[in-house]
């Protein structure tokens, strides 16, 4: 198959969340399996980063790349506000190319990219599926531009998908319950990779450059930094769990401005700033570090439509704590973590119990293994290929 992923943001940009991460292991995998595998994109300024570990090369369209078997495609970017961008080889772009794809797979909504490649997919007869990727609703920030969005130009693009991807059952009901057609929605979860090779890696490194005793629980939070995610929850739970000894970090780059320094008031509010660490974003080797000194992973989120991060923690060993709006929650409870209501004192309650009962949490960082192979990229990448299987088969008439 010749398939072409569209996404808004895609690697180096690790910044703009965990969707980056997985196109490129899904991406990937693919290849790996023989198919062919574009990847179209924005340029959200891949020039002058230092942060570039793939070579970038002039092209007709902006930048490209090559990567394991898959073409990364960065369109040159005229205007830019936030993520979203004008993009004016887009048009050009498909008119001239698009037709070679077999199937389109687009990542995420509220962008320009996916309407408007979607518009001459409809034109062209090629079929394309949709990964919302929990946006079909609005949170956050800017719900009047969203919804103004999906009334403008998401409904059509929506309803004339193949396949909606829901990472989650919590997702799919979602989709369900905004009256997407029960036939249209597969269900295919986020993966992580294999438990990482740490032979020659030295443990330990983490706790020594922040100052942390092996004696002393480390708390792991890892995502963006935004409200919804129930940092400023967590640190208050962190000091009445751990009134005297445990270390807090909160780990990952601001998503609204403003935020970070909110959080650190928080932490000296409840008198803990001299046990919480806001080490900012964390990547490869330094996020490694990260884990592998870490006890336990927690993700007071309210939601969340898989929870990429938490899966990671659990590929490395990590009892995690999430609540039940995590699209994770089916896989984690009382194998992996425990899923704990929403607000402070369940909370308090789910710290407390995994650090003192060293029965279950021994039992459930056995279960880490187990899950984290059910959530294998090379397992779910060969699902993938299935449902994308299914599509070019319908459109040939033989589904």
């Amino acid at each position: 198959m010749f398939i072409l992923k569209t996404v808004q943001a895609y690697h180096p940009f690790r910044e703009q969340g965990g969707p980056v991460v997985k196109v490129r292991a899904l991406a990937r995998a693919l290849a790996r399996r023989g198919h062919r595998i574009s990847v179209l994109t924005a340029d959200l300024g891949i020039v002058g980063r230092t942060d570039v570990d793939i070579e970038i090369k002039r092209s007709r369209w902006g930048w490209c790349a090559e990567e394991d078997g898959v073409q990364a495609i960065y369109l040159s970017t005229l205007v830019r506000y936030r993520a979203l961008t004008v993009n004016l080889r887009l048009m050009e772009f498909c008119v001239s190319s698009l037709q070679a794809f077999d199937l389109v797979h687009f990542y995420g909504l509220y962008d320009l990219l996916g309407p408007t490649v979607s518009f001459y997919c409809r034109r062209y007869g090629i079929p394309y599926v949709i990964e919302p990727m929990g946006m079909n609703r609005p949170i956050d920030r800017s719900i009047r531009a969203k919804k103004l969005w999906h009334s403008c130009m998401g409904r059509r693009f929506l309803h004339n998908a193949t396949r909606i991807i829901a990472t989650s059952e919590l997702e799919q009901q979602e989709l369900l319950e905004d009256g997407v057609p029960p036939r249209k929605i597969v269900v295919r979860y986020n993966g992580v990779d294999p438990a990482p090779d740490l032979t020659g890696f030295r443990r330990g490194s983490f706790r020594i450059d922040y100052g942390i005793s092996t004696n002393e629980p480390l708390i792991l939070f890892l995502s963006r930094l935004i409200p919804r995610k129930g940092a400023d929850v967590l640190i208050q739970a962190f000091a009445q769990a751990c009134p005297e000894s445990g270390r807090l970090v909160i780990a990952g780059p601001e998503g609204e401005k403003g935020y970070l320094a909110y959080l650190k008031k928080c932490a000296i509010g409840f008198g803990v700033d001299n046990r919480v660490i806001f080490p900012g974003p964390m990547y490869e080797e330094q996020k490694k570090a990260a884990f592998v000194d870490t006890d336990l992973f927690v993700l007071p989120s309210s939601y969340e439509n898989f929870a990429n991060v938490a899966a990671e923690a659990i590929a490395f060993g990590i009892p995690v704590i999430i609540t039940p709006f995590c699209g994770i929650r089916s896989l984690v409870d009382g194998r992996a973590g425990l899923v704990v209501p929403l607000g402070l004192d369940p909370l308090v309650a789910a710290l407390r119990r995994l650090i003192e009962d060293k029965s279950l949490f021994q039992q459930l960082k056995e279960g880490c293994s187990r899950v984290a192979s059910e959530l294998n990229w090379d397992r779910l990448t060969q699902q993938m290929e299935g449902h994308y299987a299914d599509v070019l088969a319908s459109k040939n008439g033989t589904y």
